[in-house]
């Protein structure tokens, strides 16, 4: 999870979760590395990149929204979610965008 993310030729799209995390961070870690786990198992998963300091920033990519959903409807994740909302961050936000153009050196 620390390289950037092989994604194909666009249209695809992103889901950005940037976030603050509270002081309770107990199980936090083990939860990320397990939804990163479940994430690529998941159709319509194209990858993920995630860096954090102050504030986090996680991008993950997908193929259509429709994997998008269904990533958000699986039961661990939504209980990650839950225990993310109760537990481990202060305050967050979610967008979807579509990716439209990428380019770079890889």
């Amino acid at each position: 999870m620390n390289d950037i993310a092989d994604t194909p030729l666009p249209p695809y799209y992103a889901v950005i979760f940037t976030s603050l995390q509270s002081d309770d961070l107990g199980g936090y870690a083990e939860t990320a590395a397990r939804m990163y786990e479940l994430a690529a198992e998941q159709p319509g998963f194209l990858g993920v990149e995630s860096a954090r300091a102050e504030i986090g920033i996680t991008v993950s990519y997908w193929a259509d929204r429709d994997s998008i959903q269904r990533w958000k409807d699986v039961a661990e994740h939504r209980e990650a979610q839950r225990l993310g909302m109760d537990r481990w961050y202060s305050s967050y936000k979610i967008r979807i965008a579509l990716v439209e153009r990428d380019y770079g050196i890889y």
